[in-house]
């Protein structure tokens, strides 16, 4: 764990980073979510790491990952990023560049880019890959290879909840050599210090990782909280939804892409590729979740969930996890938060008690 810094080292109001504890623990309080884990860096430095409340049977540790859900995209853009770096892709080569058989169906002029944005046009996990087979990665890459598209691909605006990280995953492993799990822990957790991140979680952890519990009625149409608490589902490799982390470790890669690609003397990415990752690309109602989004590569721009930039909100970046977390950066501010429960809600109060923390946040800033 890093060390934690003054707060008024680094220009913020201790008084004010108290109430920021307080919201956190009256969200528990008040029943929002059974526990939750919250860090917070400025300038690189870490300046709060929280937990509480309970996470099973027993109470949240400073050792408790939770599920990230679609918190997992962000970390899985970054292995891209370090291949784009290094000259091993391009943003525009056609995926089937690297993987032939997926160059089928519709999906002949997909590009990375356009998977990072999610223009790809095969939104939907197909029917014909039930939870099951997701161990057999042979299974998830001849499914994903077979998708039709049901938009044109770098016309449409269309959330892929789970595809966007299966297709990546299998990128970074035909490029890179590695499976993807290997690849983000050798090049991104490692270097980094997030000892407690991983896509695909290794045998005998389970038991450290706090289940999503489903805190209204209506709050999971996708039976996602229940599918994705699963311990032999969180041992596969679904690089849209199944990382686990402490928030941490969350906060700890945004610290990371604020700093521009370094921390505390581990470089991950050069501030050019950093830059480049976070740039607008593009706007507009997202016809799968109905909702208006700005992207740029894998990112978020000016999420609502992570407070009112007093700048321009399209230099904070970050993303949601569905129903229960948040993680994002701001250049202006020299922000980077990492906040994830274990409540699954619906958007409504979710979208609320995540606004909630990261304004009291933003709030504490002098």
């Amino acid at each position: 764990m890093a060390t934690l810094t003054k707060p008024d080292a680094v220009a913020m109001d201790s008084q004010k980073l108290e109430q920021v504890k307080q919201l956190f623990h009256r969200q528990i309080d008040e029943g929002l979510h059974p526990g939750a884990g919250l860090a917070v860096y400025r300038y690189g430095n870490l300046v709060l790491d929280i937990f509480g409340g309970i996470a099973d049977t027993g109470p949240v540790s400073a050792e408790t990952m939770f599920v990230l859900m679609s918190s997992t995209k962000p970390l899985t853009a970054s292995c891209l990023y370090i291949l784009k770096e290094r000259g091993k892709i391009a943003w525009d080569d056609l995926v089937s560049k690297h993987w032939p058989e997926f160059g089928q169906n519709g999906k002949e002029t997909v590009t990375i880019r356009h998977i990072l944005t999610h223009r790809g046009g095969f939104p939907e996990t197909p029917d014909s890959l039930p939870w099951t087979d997701w161990p057999e990665w042979s299974k998830v890459t001849r499914a994903m290879e077979q998708a039709p598209t049901i938009y044109t691909p770098g016309e449409t605006l269309a959330y892929h909840p789970i595809n966007y990280g299966w297709v990546i995953a299998e990128i970074v492993r035909r490029v890179d050599g590695r499976t993807f799990d290997k690849f983000l822990a050798e090049e991104l957790a490692a270097p980094l210090g997030m000892n407690n991140t991983y896509v695909g979680l290794p045998p005998g952890l389970e038991g450290r990782v706090s289940p999503m519990h489903k805190m209204e009625d209506d709050a999971d149409a996708s039976g996602y909280s229940a599918l994705f608490s699963r311990p032999e589902v969180l041992r596969c490799i679904v690089p849209g939804a199944n990382g686990v982390a402490t928030a941490g470790d969350l906060a700890r890669f945004y610290a990371m892409m604020e700093r521009k690609g370094s921390l505390e003397g581990a470089t991950v990415v050069q501030p050019a590729t950093v830059e480049e990752a976070v740039e607008f690309q593009v706007e507009g109602v997202d016809k799968t979740i109905g909702l208006f989004a700005r992207r740029s590569l894998g990112m978020a721009l000016g999420d609502e969930r992570m407070g009112k930039s007093s700048g321009d909100p399209l230099k904070t970046f970050g993303h949601g996890g569905a129903g229960t977390s948040i993680g994002w950066a701001d250049f202006d501010s020299g922000l980077a938060v990492g906040y994830i429960t274990n409540g699954f809600r619906g958007n409504v109060t979710n979208n609320a008690r995540l606004a909630a923390v990261s304004q009291a946040v933003r709030d504490a800033c002098i």
